[in-house]
């Protein structure tokens, strides 16, 4: 999540990142937010520790107050290089020192604060040791929007991940699937992935025939046969922004129940993108798709959300699902997925990114979702 990423924002929108944290923080009630390493960290501050050991690092945000990154000794000169360096002050102890009683001094005594859910339980539990009467909430359930609209920066890069896995589906449609095994073909699509810009991989999914039935089916050696169906769903962060789309392809002529299984999940995953408006509910996007699904008689084999949201990570709030009122803002960008799975025989899943612009949606993947044929 460093270099080109990092390279695409100035030490201004890290700051101003910061200032609306610790302003979300204050309007949901918190004294302040503790920020650990992982996404979050290089989302407000830039700054990507080399290695997250035992030693505690952690931001502090407080309404009103100036950031401070807590941080070991050792790390401070990589820390004062981060884009986000120059807004923030830097405290750092050393080996020997108490880092909880440091952080204490940064903290009202009897606040409540939102931590990082990739925050060490070691370290929360010595701060609950040090100041007893602070209390915490994860900060996704205390701050889920937080990172959920993004900036116009934050877009072309969402854009250009879409792109490339785009770029990686035209490819592999073109490579042998009948005779080789899930694995190999996982292996084209990381490989691919790879040649198209991303620095990481986090997950090929290639779930052939039966397998398909498995949303996240674990890629495995079954050999791909013809007449199979065959599920790709992959992903990974280009630039530090993640890409995640799903198609399903055919090992030479589908089924008349096939092509009519895949039409419905087309049709559904066209009217869940429809329902992609300013003002809509999240749930609404899940309801259109559900209903399309429902209508047909498969319901019950639609068994997860029809969409979450991406950025940083490839899986992040908001999500589209019923009971989520959270209202769709211009910036948002999530995953539009509904799928159909028949246990013991295939299923299909469609999936594209979409952005919510101020009069509908824009769709971030743009590759064929009528069936495709390979051989």
């Amino acid at each position: 999540m460093t270099g080109a990423a990092s390279a695409s924002f100035t030490a201004d929108d890290y700051e101003a990142r910061m200032e609306r944290a610790a302003r979300q923080a204050a309007d949901a009630g918190l004294a302040g937010l503790l920020v650990a390493p992982g996404p979050d960290l290089v989302w407000l501050t830039g700054y990507t520790p080399t290695a997250v050991t035992e030693r505690l690092t952690l931001l502090v945000l407080a309404p009103g107050r100036e950031p401070v990154l807590v941080v070991p000794t050792l790390e401070a000169p990589d820390a004062e290089r981060a884009l986000g360096a120059s807004a923030l002050t830097l405290r750092d102890w050393t080996d020997g020192k108490d880092p909880y009683a440091a952080t204490a001094a940064l903290l009202d005594a009897d606040g409540r604060f939102g931590i990082s859910d990739n925050a060490w339980a070691m370290h929360l539990l010595g701060l609950q040791r040090t100041l007893p009467g602070t209390s915490y909430a994860s900060l996704t359930e205390a701050l889920p929007m937080l990172r959920a609209v993004k900036d116009a920066a934050e877009l072309e890069l969402l854009a250009a991940a879409g792109a490339a896995a785009d770029a990686a589906f035209e490819e592999i449609r073109s490579v042998a699937f009948a005779g080789r095994r899930e694995s190999d073909v996982a292996a084209d699509l990381a490989g691919l992935l790879r040649r198209f810009g991303h620095s990481q991989v986090d997950f090929t999914i290639v779930a052939s025939g039966p397998n398909g039935a498995n949303p996240h089916h674990e890629v495995g050696d079954r050999v791909i046969e013809r007449g199979d169906m065959v599920v790709l769903d992959f992903g990974g962060l280009r630039d530090g922004y993640g890409s995640d789309t799903s198609r399903t392809v055919h090992v030479g002529e589908p089924t008349d129940e096939e092509r009519r299984v895949h039409d419905l999940v087309r049709e559904a995953q066209e009217a869940g993108f429809r329902a992609v408006w300013p003002g809509a509910a999240c749930q609404e996007v899940d309801r259109a798709a559900r209903a399309v699904i429902e209508d047909a008689g498969y319901g019950e084999y639609f068994i997860h959300r029809t969409g979450h949201g991406i950025g940083v990570t490839t899986h992040e709030p908001p999500y589209m699902i019923e009971g989520e009122e959270q209202p769709l803002v211009p910036g948002m960008c999530f995953s539009v997925e509904p799928g159909v799975y028949l246990p013991g025989r295939f299923g299909v899943r469609i999936e594209d990114i979409v952005t919510v612009t101020g009069d509908g949606g824009r769709r971030l993947n743009n590759t064929a979702r009528e069936m495709v044929i390979v051989d």
